[in-house]
């Protein structure tokens, strides 16, 4: 198989000969900023190794990889917004470097954009690519949806909260795993097999990045607010879990926090790490993140892929695992 690097940079190439054009010129400046951000890109590299893994050329499956991420985006700008977040990748997001409504109509048109890219695949993967693209693409917005009525729940479950990141984030991982493989020309038992070694590598990641909101050590390194999620009260893996097992004392200053309309970020931000801490809630949340990377793993394993080739997925798994920002 080809290298992380290599597609990374035949993505790239490909991204800049496929700018956003158009008119009115801002509609389009606006989704060319985000893009240019940078990122981790890995669903579009998912998409490719998926492809590469079943010995079809992976340039074949570049406009899907650019649909995904175009997809991506669009939901970061709209998730941005909904989170009144001041940081996308340590730079202003859309709906405060430009303005909310703008932000909007980019993340509409982004969406439409990642349609026409799908249709830029051969003819005769294009009706079961657009099935799996379609199914997940209300899977994520149905995640959102979810993620927004828990802010106003005090008795959200961990299952509910690991199905709502389930569709949230995980499925587009599995579904850039599914296209890239279906356009390589696997069967759909095999892609299936790496749709769920995606998911569930995704609700690893997603725990992960839960923890990272909380503890990274680096701001600039991160790229997003450090303690974002505390200072919204974000129904987080951590937060649930301290307030399931906190004492009667750490119950009481876990209300306190939650329940402030004005306070100082800083306060805030440290007093409810130190009770994930106390509580055992970062604990469980890398115990829990580990057990969905093993999950990740034993999907991976049920495929029938060389096991050179599933070498290559558990070192990108790896990687996604051991990130820091």
């Amino acid at each position: 198989m080809t290298t992380l690097d290599q597609y990374l940079k035949s993505f790239e190439k490909f991204m800049g000969e496929h700018p956003f054009q158009g008119t009115p010129a801002s509609l389009y400046e606006s989704a060319n900023y985000l893009m240019q951000l940078g990122g981790k890109r890995l669903r579009p590299a998912m998409v490719l190794m998926g492809c590469d893994a079943f010995k079809n050329s992976y340039e074949t499956a570049l406009p899907a990889a650019m649909a995904i991420e175009v997809f991506h985006n669009f939901t970061l700008v709209h998730d941005d917004i909904m989170d009144a977040a001041p940081l996308r990748r340590g730079k202003p997001t859309v709906h405060i470097k430009y303005n909310e409504p703008s932000a909007i109509l980019c993340g509409d048109m982004m969406m439409f954009k990642s349609v026409m890219f799908l249709q830029m695949l051969p003819e005769k993967h294009l009706q079961e690519v657009l099935t799996v693209f379609n199914k997940t693409a209300i899977e994520v917005c149905e995640g959102q949806q979810l993620d927004m009525l828990f802010e106003t729940r005090n008795d959200v479950s961990i299952d509910e909260y690991l199905h709502m990141i389930a569709l949230k984030t995980s499925v587009l991982l599995g579904c850039s795993l599914k296209i890239g493989a279906l356009v390589g020309g696997a069967s759909n038992a095999e892609a299936e097999r790496l749709y769920e070694f995606g998911k569930n590598l995704g609700i690893a990641f997603q725990l992960h990045d839960d923890i990272l909101d909380a503890f990274a050590e680096d701001a600039e390194a991160f790229g997003k607010q450090v303690g974002g999620d505390i200072l919204s009260n974000k129904k987080t893996y951590l937060l649930i879990t301290a307030m399931k097992q906190a004492n009667e004392n750490q119950q009481t200053e876990i209300t306190h926090w939650i329940s402030q309309k004005n306070f100082d970020n800083d306060k805030k931000v440290n007093a409810m790490k130190s009770l994930f801490e106390a509580t055992g809630a970062r604990a469980a949340a890398e115990e829990e993140q580990q057990r969905y990377y093993t999950k990740a793993l034993a999907s991976l394993s049920e495929t029938s892929l060389p096991d050179d080739t599933k070498k290559v997925f558990e070192s990108f798994a790896d990687m996604v695992m051991k990130r820091t920002k």
